[in-house]
């Protein structure tokens, strides 16, 4: 799952698009009782490598349906434990992550 989901991921950052998390599992083909967890789990991996290698998170790509644009609330959590919050509020953080992903320096 986590090569469909990069390149699910790819698709939305080269058409500068974000993704509620039912669409994401849809477009993925996951379905059934428990599938939010397993995309939740795999998209922490991927917030895991990103920190790792410097680049920009791309879960920040992910909205939840009642959240506005903004991920949920485990996506600020994962990015605090892996330091890279910082002392952003939630919006600017999430605005510089898609910043980072859309228009790459």
């Amino acid at each position: 799952m986590i090569d469909a989901l990069q390149t699910r991921l790819a698709q939305l950052v080269a058409s500068g698009r974000t993704i509620t998390y039912g669409q994401l599992a849809r477009d993925l083909g996951l379905c059934g009782p428990g599938v939010i967890a397993q995309l939740t789990q795999a998209l922490e991996v991927l917030m895991e490598q990103d920190a790792r290698d410097g680049a920009p998170l791309r879960a920040a790509l992910c909205c939840g349906r009642l959240n506005g644009d903004l991920p949920a609330q485990g996506f600020f959590i994962k990015a605090a434990a892996l330091g890279c919050l910082g002392a952003l509020t939630q919006i600017e953080f999430v605005t510089a992550e898609r910043a980072r992903l859309w228009h790459p320096a």
